[in-house]
């Protein structure tokens, strides 16, 4: 039953995470967090975090590690094959549509829908990101953060994966 639940939770955000894996987050922490209650909001964050120091898709990367903590060696892969395989096919089918009705005023408009959609979903998940921040931190250091991590990513040109790095070792030698 475990491994059944692992499936249908990363199949799940897998087939409804329309417009790349950013988009399929908020679903996986719906499904991880909500629905089956194998994490917190705070445990997702920090595996949000430290897989985004990571190269490679972030979909596989959350899924692997999340199915390898509930259902070990065979989570993990039934996780990973759960999220990728629907994109897979998804993906062949879709662009084959697109492509024969290109010209088409519906598949032009339904283009331009998914940005905004995507939009919105990346947009509650760092609101939901934000409001744990403050849970654990208070507003003032939550915004004093933000700010910086802005102004150190965009001004400095610093890859975010440098920064949330740099705020572990921080966060690390603060605690000894």
């Amino acid at each position: 039953m475990k491994h059944k639940n692992i499936f249908i939770a990363f199949f799940k955000s897998g087939m409804l995470g329309y417009g790349g894996g950013l988009s399929a987050i908020p679903l996986m922490q719906h499904e991880v967090v909500d629905n089956y209650k194998w994490m917190d909001d705070e445990e997702f964050a920090d595996v949000l975090a430290l897989a985004n120091t990571l190269p490679g898709p972030i979909n596989t990367k959350l899924a692997g590690y999340i199915g390898w903590r509930i259902g070990g060696w065979a989570g993990m892969m039934n996780a990973i094959i759960a999220a990728s395989i629907p994109t897979a096919i998804l993906m062949v089918l879709l662009l084959t549509v697109l492509n024969t009705y290109k010209d088409h005023a519906w598949v032009q408009g339904m283009s331009k829908g998914v940005i905004p959609v995507a939009g919105v979903m990346i947009g509650t998940l760092a609101w939901g990101l934000i409001r744990l921040s403050d849970k654990l931190m208070g507003w003032v250091p939550t915004l004093i953060l933000s700010l910086i991590s802005i102004v150190v990513m965009q001004v400095l040109n610093i890859h975010p994966a440098i920064l949330i790095l740099g705020i572990f070792v921080v966060i690390f030698l603060q605690r000894d």
